[in-house]
């Protein structure tokens, strides 16, 4: 790992951001919470959140954080027939959270096929990115949404 202890703690937030597309009849499952598996948005929710809580576990070299913060909001988009996740970490430390906020989309998503897969093997995951990073010795940073 890098070793980050000369750095000063400061606040540091990130959010990140990814989709799911699915069959209109996996849609309207997942937006009227008949899936036979439960509350789809409900449980990847807290998949999004435990996501976070273990990138350091995930994702080789990661640093552990002491999160003080992680909110997961769930967007569907009848006319895609698409649901969009974005989570926003945070912590006051050395380094920042940005693993962990994709690394909680990535759980969230993933959670979201995984419960409704026996309505729908075809469902896409996909673009799952940084939106923006605050904190730190590199400042604020804000994704470029022209390169899309």
């Amino acid at each position: 790992m890098v070793d980050v202890g000369a750095k000063a703690e400061t606040a540091r937030v990130a959010r990140a951001q990814g989709h799911i597309r699915m069959a209109p009849a996996t849609f309207a499952l997942l937006k009227g919470g008949s899936a036979k598996k439960g509350d789809v948005l409900g449980i990847a929710r807290i998949a999004a959140i435990q996501g976070a809580k273990r990138t350091s576990e995930l994702i080789p070299l990661c640093h552990p954080l002491a999160l003080t913060r992680i909110a997961a909001e769930f967007t569907l988009d009848a006319r895609r027939h698409r649901v969009t996740l974005e989570v926003t970490a945070e912590t006051v430390g050395r380094t920042g959270v940005e693993m962990e906020a994709l690394t909680a989309v990535a759980a969230g998503l993933l959670t979201i096929y995984d419960m409704c897969k026996a309505a729908d093997r075809g469902m896409i995951v996909e673009d799952i990115r940084l939106l923006e990073k605050q904190g730190g010795k590199s400042g604020h940073w804000l994704a470029d949404t022209d390169r899309r």
